[in-house]
């Protein structure tokens, strides 16, 4: 009987059974629609902060200590203002909705926890980036957005440094592999790819979250591929190699820098319409605070996150297609399309398989994992027809 593809990926899929289809359809949907909750309790919390004007009256108490410090000072509160209004609505979104869906075995107070932690990093770097912004607001004037995309660049380029050395660790332990056959194989694929041995960890992702998942992250000597503990526990050999894989492609690719291109087009157009629809917003949340003026911070960022939604499927088409050449890298240097096709389906849990076209276009970050799986069979089935 001839291999089909179509029907061994209906096969992959329908293997999780109608309940479990159902319920990955209920989260992804319930996900999208979070964007939109997510947005209107931003513009809440963004109308409260305005209209108390805490930061018109820190501002004011700090005429006399120096522009640039009043300006970063001015952010820090902000951001800590805005998280702790926002926390009943953080608690929801990133632990509640997920806790829900049994996509999250953490506990409130490690939650709690980590998300101080995380606030008060975002509060100190945020404020130096918004710095930044103002600091060319005042020199470049009316093109201030179009230097935006080199500040953007080196933001986004010195995070991806750091955060492997710096942040990551804050939030989960990174290990190298242990001793064994998983680690012989990796190490082995690794090097066929030119990736030295030791930039291939092993993180307790499970902390956060339940999803079987891998990732790289950093440049130049930060640079590592990381496998959460999710993936090892629940996979067999095949299957961690071919999603390694999948890492080394985005790895060798340079992937990463795609993103930092993307990212400087990306900032200076939302920057360049945010100069533009400003005023519009500022009087929308009642504020009489001009573009330049610091106490205008959540104007702009509400201004920048609300355009970014729309940016959002633009930036997700850039993402799906370095999905696919990476899984087209695994196909072709692993060959273990069945491994890939059998972790891919276990990410189906958390990411719909079968969505619409539109639905994938719009919010789906990677292909759907039926267009995956039939990738990798049809892949198979162009390797079965070869060795005939």
């Amino acid at each position: 009987m001839a291999f089909n593809p179509a029907a061994e990926t209906a096969r992959y899929i329908d293997a999780l059974g109608p309940e479990a289809l159902q319920k990955a359809a209920d989260y992804t949907s319930a996900s999208h629609w979070m964007l939109l909750w997510g947005l209107l309790a931003s513009a809440m919390v963004t109308w409260i902060v305005v209209r108390l004007g805490i930061l018109d009256k820190l501002s004011a108490k700090l005429e006399k200590r120096g522009w640039a410090l009043r300006t970063w000072l001015v952010g820090v509160v902000y951001f800590l203002v805005y998280a702790i209004i926002n926390l009943p609505w953080g608690i929801y979104e990133e632990w509640g909705f997920e806790k829900s869906y049994g996509r999250t075995s953490q506990s409130l107070g490690d939650f709690l926890m980590q998300d101080a932690i995380g606030t008060v990093i975002t509060a100190l770097v945020g404020a130096l980036f918004f710095l930044g912004i103002y600091a060319l607001i005042r020199k470049a004037g009316k093109r201030w957005w179009l230097w935006s995309g080199g500040l953007a660049a080196f933001a986004g380029a010195a995070t991806m440094i750091l955060s492997p050395v710096l942040i990551e660790p804050l939030f989960n332990e990174y290990k190298p592999l242990q001793e064994g056959p998983v680690k012989a194989a990796l190490v082995g694929m690794a090097g066929e790819a030119g990736i030295p041995a030791d930039r291939i960890f092993v993180y307790d992702g499970s902390r956060q979250s339940n999803n079987f998942t891998a990732n790289v992250s950093g440049l130049f000597s930060s640079k590592r591929i990381a496998i959460s503990d999710v993936a090892l526990k629940g996979a067999s050999i095949d299957e961690v190699k071919a999603v390694t894989g999948h890492e080394i492609g985005h790895y060798v690719s340079g992937h990463i820098w795609r993103m930092v291109g993307v990212l400087v087009l990306l900032a200076m157009v939302l920057f360049f319409l945010a100069d533009r629809l400003f005023p519009r917003f500022a009087r929308l949340f009642g504020s009489n605070a001009q573009i330049g003026d610091p106490v205008g911070l959540p104007i702009l960022i509400f201004t920048v996150g609300f355009l970014g939604l729309f940016a959002q499927p633009a930036m997700n088409a850039v993402i799906r297609q370095g999905e696919r050449e990476a899984d087209n890298y695994s196909l072709k240097h692993v060959n273990l399309p069945d491994a890939l096709a059998s972790a891919l389906v276990k990410t189906a849990e958390y990411r719909y398989p079968r969505p619409s076209a539109l639905q994938e276009a719009l919010f789906y970050t990677h292909p759907s994992v039926e267009w995956r799986v039939r990738n990798a069979m049809e892949w198979k089935a162009k390797g079965m027809a070869n060795a005939k």
